[in-house]
């Protein structure tokens, strides 16, 4: 791995960050708070809400096996994958490389920040090669995304190509982890240490259940993370997202259950599907969705539109051709998906 001063752009390894008054006090406890210019009335909701989330990485760390400094809180992962844009990437000069097909906002922060974006194609079997792209990268290439279970393909990366690119590729290499609980497989935030070119995105979006609180992880080295809270807004994560975050993390057995059935319903429903006259491929899965090849996805689409059943329609995305992607519900809104597919006449 390059330094990180290398890779960062040079006005924000040398930028002074906005100091906010809570970023300032630090010491005993105190019970009078004059420094932020708030309302004195309507505790808690009048106080800005802690800038660095403490208490929530504190409790994150704890079942995450990751320590605070490592930790990155945002509005949900889209903003850590912005931020990685601004830190790293010189509008008009450097690019990125990613696994194509994948999650669309990765290209839409490289159009926003002005930053070239070069796509590596996925193989039949929705594979990658680390040597492909490292093939793609030149020495303006700073970073490189991989989804993994991929969006929307639904299957995990090969493990073992993704520790070859990260041996490889001298830039970062950012892994979204979004539906890893769904995957059966160790979560790379626990080789940090190991890989110190690593950025890890995890969500509170899919296994959680609370993509309504907007929270997104990121797990890096200390380094990496200092730079991301050198450059986020002051105060990027409420009050009440953090406390609806720490709720979530003292009923962590419900989501462990909620994941199993998951897991059930996703077998269940995988089975099914095959069987209907419509549905061509049921391609393999490990996250809480399956791609699906169907006969006609436009026409279908549309017919379960129509029926107030909403999917979405991949079919414009490299090597999805004819396919939807489907959520794994709750048994009877997926027994209602199938009961209206088997009656779809072409």
């Amino acid at each position: 791995m390059k330094a990180l001063k290398e890779l960062t752009r040079p006005n924000i390894w040398n930028l002074k960050p906005y100091s906010s008054a809570r970023d300032e006090y630090k010491g005993v406890a105190a019970s009078v708070f004059l420094d932020a210019n708030e309302n004195p009335y309507n505790d808690p909701y009048n106080r800005y809400p802690d800038p660095l989330q403490g208490n929530l990485k504190e409790e994150l760390s704890r079942m995450k096996k990751v320590a605070p400094e490592r930790i990155f809180l945002g509005n949900g992962s889209d903003e850590a994958i912005d931020l990685v844009y601004r830190a790293f990437c010189e509008p008009g000069k450097d690019n990125v490389v990613a696994i194509d097909p994948t999650y669309g906002m990765y290209e839409v922060c490289a159009d926003v920040n002005n930053v070239s974006y070069r796509k590596v194609r996925l193989d039949a079997h929705f594979q990658f090669s680390a040597e492909a792209m490292v093939a793609a990268s030149d020495e303006n290439t700073k970073l490189m995304f991989l989804c993994s279970p991929n969006n929307p393909t639904g299957n995990n990366l090969h493990r073992e190509e993704i520790i070859r690119l990260l041996a490889a590729f001298d830039g970062l290499v950012v892994v979204d982890e979004a539906y890893c609980d769904f995957s059966g497989e160790r979560s790379l935030s626990q080789s940090l240490s190991e890989y110190p070119n690593l950025i890890v995105l995890q969500t509170f979006s899919k296994a959680w259940g609370c993509a309504a609180i907007r929270l997104g992880m990121a797990f890096a080295s200390e380094e990496i993370i200092a730079v991301l809270n050198k450059i986020k807004y002051p105060y990027n994560v409420n009050l009440l997202t953090q406390q609806r975050a720490l709720e979530a993390l003292r009923r962590h057995e419900e989501v462990e259950r909620w994941v199993e059935i998951l897991c059930e319903e996703r077998a269940r429903l995988m089975d099914e599907l095959e069987k209907l006259p419509c549905c061509v491929t049921v391609y393999p899965t490990h996250a809480n969705f399956l791609l699906v090849k169907v006969t006609g996805a436009k026409r279908i689409y549309a017919y379960l539109v129509k029926e107030g059943i909403i999917v979405r329609n991949r079919s414009h995305i490299t090597l999805c051709d004819d396919c939807l992607r489907i959520t794994v519900g709750k048994r009877e809104e997926d027994d209602l998906l199938l009961e209206t597919l088997a009656k779809y006449k072409p």
